[in-house]
């Protein structure tokens, strides 16, 4: 049995859902040991402990040229002292390049199997990966086993189901017979799906698997080669998933350096002389805007971007106002808001939000919307994990900042204790009341636990200035609470032109910051957030080209 036909029934799956939107998830998300195997866990945290302080020797990336690793424990405060190999930039192209004319001969079919079987191959490191994850990024550990393990690997899947559906989009010969009265001409024709070339992806510190994993894989589906950059402050997640594509490429006898691991520090970056190299086509970059903005000006390359935005909610009318404060509540201390979907702007107008049970004022929504973030950070038994660490002291510092606002500080950031990591980096919610006239206060991303209740004149404002943000600014999630048939419809509409997509009236277990594989495009690529969106179709054929041939069929 080939490796397509093991996984033939997984991808054909996958391709439905990507066409019907609906739920799909070939790797289940919860870390029972009755789903992993009684010992999974224990075994995963134990082969990370092994990690710690040795040289990361899984690669298979010969004869390095040194060994450099910079990452610290936001739950330890310490450095984990893992070291990875690290090449030139010329090393790493030159065998980018010599891959490159072997991986884009492989088939479409055989690519998906390689890809496939990483997959499972890294599904079976699930656990080490998510302790990586919670000791690089300062993820709650559920949200570091699902986000980097089950959900990435989905997000992959996708991926490789996007790029084989464009793959076979065409034909690859066809008779082409074309009627000229006494005669026909007659032409056999074929085309080839081309490869673009060598790929970067560029990851970033809070997500280094889920949101790198699209490109390396959409990259690798379509025949490109791949040179994995991540952050220096998170290596290790991406790292296993990068040798575990080595490991079954070089099972197929295939080149490991189709996908290449390259590791920097912060005091010598090769991140640039990457990026500006004239043999990289494709670049995927997750991070901030300036750097992006950088990227997607570079002359000659194909950019595939996730920046930074400013997310609103828009506060207009609700059922269950308790419901409501509870889960916008929920969605700020969500990993100390280190999202790119997390909520920023709070706009609810002066004359407060309309319920069943009459006006609920601006004041009191703040108390309750407070009172929901003390409780959760205050719950021994939910508040550490849902928060987890501060991945980097930079966001601590704005949280602090954010309190010096001269308006009204709703509440202070305040300490509390993590039961399982005593010297953990925390960093609780900051709520600040900001008059909508001061709109350099809450016109930029301020990425953490920091939101903004902006009173406006009414909801029309509330949408105006949410749509001036995601326009201007760049959004990439926004939330909003009506009962108003006619009010859904103007934000749904208004913030389609700002290509924002809207929750509506989201309560439970279900969040603005939360994003579902083969269901939800993740980033619209439509506002200065990002200029793609993972995983339409654009995603994965900007990655390749159709070129024909044709020759006359010959006479017998």
């Amino acid at each position: 049995m080939t490796l397509f036909e093991k996984h033939h029934p997984t991808i054909s799956k996958a391709i439905e859902a990507l066409h019907a939107r609906t739920f799909y998830a070939a790797f289940p998300e919860n870390p029972s040991p009755a789903v992993y195997g009684e010992t999974a866990d224990a075994d995963g945290q134990a082969k990370f402990k092994a990690m710690l302080g040795q040289k990361f020797e899984d690669l298979k990336q010969s004869n390095p040229e040194g060994w450099a690793g910079q990452e610290e424990s936001p739950y330890l405060q310490e450095l984990l002292n893992v070291s990875y190999p690290t090449f030139s930039t010329s090393i790493l192209i030159d065998r980018s390049k010599k891959a490159f004319h072997q991986w884009r001969k492989v088939s479409a079919k055989d690519r998906v199997g390689i890809l496939m079987e990483s997959l499972d191959r890294m599904k079976g490191r699930f656990f080490e990966i998510a302790y990586a994850t919670m000791h690089t990024t300062g993820q709650g550990y559920m949200m570091a086993f699902q986000a980097s393990g089950p959900h990435a690997a989905d997000r992959a899947l996708e991926a490789i189901a996007a790029g084989y559906e464009e793959l076979n989009r065409f034909p690859e010969k066809v008779l082409w017979d074309k009627p000229m009265g006494k005669f026909n001409i007659r032409l056999n024709k074929e085309w080839r799906a081309v490869p673009k070339g060598i790929s970067l992806v560029i990851g970033c510190s809070t997500f280094p698997t889920w949101n790198s994993v699209t490109g390396i894989y959409g990259s690798l589906i379509t025949g490109n080669t791949v040179i994995v950059k991540p952050h220096p402050g998170a290596v290790l997640p991406i790292a296993i998933v990068v040798a575990e594509i080595q490991k079954v490429l070089a099972e197929n006898n295939l080149d490991p350096n189709i996908c290449q691991l390259s590791v920097d520090t912060f005091d010598k970056m090769i991140t640039k002389e990457l990026a500006e190299h004239p043999d990289v086509e494709l670049i995927d970059f997750t991070g901030n805007s300036a750097f992006g903005n950088y990227l997607e000006a570079l002359p000659g390359k194909t950019v595939f971007t996730e920046k930074t935005g400013v997310n609103s909610v828009i506060l207009d009318s609700t059922d269950d106002v308790d419901k409501t404060a509870a889960n916008l509540a929920f969605s700020v201390n969500l990993y100390s808001g280190q999202m790119c979907t997390a909520p920023q702007n709070f706009y609810i107008p002066a004359d407060g939000i309309n319920t069943p049970a009459g006006k609920v004022t601006f004041d009191q929504f703040a108390e309750k919307f407070v009172a929901n973030i003390n409780s959760l950070v205050d719950n021994p038994k939910a508040g550490p994990f849902v928060l987890g660490a501060v991945q980097n002291k930079k966001t601590s510092e704005r949280v602090l900042e954010a309190e010096k606002l001269p308006d009204k500080v709703w509440l202070k950031s305040r300490s509390f204790e993590n039961p399982m990591f005593k010297n953990a980096r925390l960093a609780t919610p900051v709520v600040v009341e900001v008059d909508a006239a001061k709109k350099e206060v809450y016109s930029k991303e301020m990425f953490g636990p920091i939101a903004f209740l902006i009173k406006t004149k009414n909801t029309d404002q509330s949408i105006a200035l949410a749509q001036e943000m995601a326009i201007q600014h760049g959004a990439i999630s926004c939330g909003a609470y009506t009962t108003d048939p006619t009010v859904r419809e103007k934000i749904a509409d208004e913030m389609a032109l700002a290509a924002t997509p809207v929750s509506f009236n989201l309560s439970g277990g279900i969040y603005m910051n939360q994003n579902a594989a083969f269901s939800d495009f993740h980033v619209t690529g439509g506002n200065p957030s990002g200029n793609a969106s993972f995983t339409n179709p654009e995603y994965v054929t900007k990655r390749f080209t159709w070129v024909g041939h044709r020759e006359p069929v010959k006479v017998s």
